[in-house]
């Protein structure tokens, strides 16, 4: 894999940056990232090897802090899984939050609610102390 920005062989494909420049993996869109020729930063695909090249510059990274203070505020809502594009988890915490807080007059639902209220709770302090630094592009989380 090669740096878009200046074009560089990463050391490994678990690097996030590029120690030639700096420049995080996957931003720039000078070079491509399958075979490192210089491209045209408005082309879809590479003119070399043909590699879609849109895909890899398309996903802006995400906020941490703002991540993370959804999951404390609005974590039993899941918003914060929708900001960070896990939308199946976000949708399963949204439905359990709305049947906890319809069968609130029972208390079951008072128990359904809590339960998603302290999921978000945890999440959120699990992503500003960096357990969950990825959203689900695998975009790391600025």
């Amino acid at each position: 894999m090669f740096c878009r920005n200046c074009g560089e062989q990463y050391p490994t494909d678990q690097a996030v940056i590029c120690v030639k420049c700096g420049t995080p993996k996957g931003q720039g869109s000078n070079f491509c990232p399958n075979c490192g020729k210089p491209v045209n930063p408005t082309s879809a695909v590479c003119m070399n090897c043909g590699v879609a090249l849109q895909n890899a510059a398309q996903y802006q990274p995400k906020s941490k802090m703002a991540a993370g203070l959804l999951g404390i505020f609005l974590g039993a809502f899941g918003v914060h899984n929708f900001y960070l594009g896990y939308t199946t988890k976000a949708v399963i915490q949204l439905v359990c939050s709305i049947v906890g807080i319809v069968l609130s007059c029972i208390f079951v639902g008072i128990f359904l609610t809590m339960g998603m209220s302290i999921w978000g709770l945890i999440e959120g302090i699990m992503i500003l102390v960096g357990k969950i630094d990825k959203d689900a592009n695998g975009t790391p989380l600025q």
